[in-house]
């Protein structure tokens, strides 16, 4: 049986942040025991072997780290599997923190994501971030000291009152921390959180400056050790996220719990985002067929190593079209794409406007 994903999401967090529109709700004891109770029983069912695990959210870390074990406990993995628990650095860095990273260590958990947004404590404050910088340096120390050396934090591009200083004072953070990997996203108003109600009051950088941040990012982080190698992912060599490259892919993963999507045998489906229906055993909905070649190249193109020609012709039988060739080659004349006898690639300056270039490629 041929190792695939596996993401489980946890939809609990303390308090929404404000640009958040990830499904979560604030957590009680007792629903968190059945919520688990069903994850295990998801699992059991679904049965497979699992190569990269990822815990998602809301905040992960709140169920505790006893709670992640006992799930972990019944994910048939490889060896090599690679398990990322995602963290919130004001409750696992606060200096009574409960979590226990060593549990989550002994469980096989071997990657933590943390969500720093920004090392400007102003910046977080308007984020609606809990604590400052000294918690994230707390937690990343805990879990060092458990064994978990693979550390990710994410960034946030474009927020209220942000600067190229203050940006660069972030990046600084995530390199003298020891982190192995930066997910750096510009910031997206929802409209289903409480920054699209306020955004008219919002100091934000405008669409210019927001691009000249995204590529200070880029040429910044490159200085600092870490390697682009999606749209908004940024690694020292050989830490990239296992896990999100099979999303970028297409490769099959299968998710599990409230809000959870999936990737299997050739089909799309997803659970609704409720709780009490994951736990009343409601089962997931179809969301049609996955993996055509439309959408194969859109994802491919969010890479750095862009659309491989080789990895195509194996799975769908046949060379890239020429139209497309040709689409890409005209952008290449205006510095977006970068075209060569083996891949089409998205330049740096291309992937500030993927959306437009990548319709126009798969356009017919």
């Amino acid at each position: 049986m041929k190792p695939i994903g596996l993401y489980i999401h946890i939809p609990f967090c303390n308090g929404k942040c404000p640009y958040c529109d990830f499904y979560s709700v604030t957590p009680k004891q007792n629903v968190i025991n059945d919520y688990v109770g069903a994850l295990c029983k998801k699992i059991d069912e679904a049965g497979g072997v699992y190569d990269t695990v990822y815990f998602g959210g809301g905040t992960p870390s709140l169920i505790g780290a006893d709670n992640i074990a006992k799930i972990m406990s019944h994910i048939n993995r490889t060896p090599d599997c690679e398990a990322t628990l995602e963290c919130n650095p004001s409750d696992t860095g606060a200096v009574n923190s409960a979590f226990d990273f060593e549990v989550a260590a002994k469980s096989g958990i071997n990657r933590i994501s943390m969500g720093l947004q920004s090392a400007d404590n102003a910046e977080r404050k308007a984020l609606g971030r809990r604590g400052g910088c000294d918690d994230v340096e707390r937690a990343i120390k805990r879990a060092k000291a458990a064994g978990i050396d693979n550390i990710s934090l994410d960034l946030m591009l474009g927020v209220p009152n942000q600067t190229a200083e203050s940006l660069k004072k972030s990046i600084d953070f995530c390199k003298n921390s020891g982190a192995k990997h930066v997910s750096a996203y510009m910031l997206k108003i929802e409209e289903s959180t409480p920054f699209y109600r306020i955004k008219d009051t919002l100091v934000l950088p405008d669409e210019d400056a927001t691009c000249d941040l995204y590529l200070l990012a880029v040429e910044e982080l490159k200085k600092a050790g870490f390697e682009q190698y999606e749209i908004s992912n940024f690694s020292v060599k050989g830490f990239e996220s296992r896990h999100n490259l099979k999303y970028w892919r297409c490769e099959e993963y299968l998710g599990i719990g409230a809000a959870a999507h999936s990737f299997k045998n050739g089909k799309r489906f997803y659970y609704e985002r409720s709780i009490d229906k994951f736990i009343s055993d409601i089962p997931p909905i179809d969301d049609g067929e996955g993996g055509d070649e439309e959408e194969y190249i859109m994802l491919a193109l969010r890479l750095s190593e862009g659309l491989i020609f080789e990895n195509y012709k194996k799975r769908f039988g046949k060379f890239v079209s020429e139209n497309l060739v040709k689409k890409a080659e005209e952008l290449e004349k205006h510095g977006l794409v970068n075209v060569t006898n083996h891949n089409i690639s998205l330049t740096v300056n291309g992937f500030l406007v993927s959306n437009s270039v990548i319709y126009s490629l798969i356009e017919q």
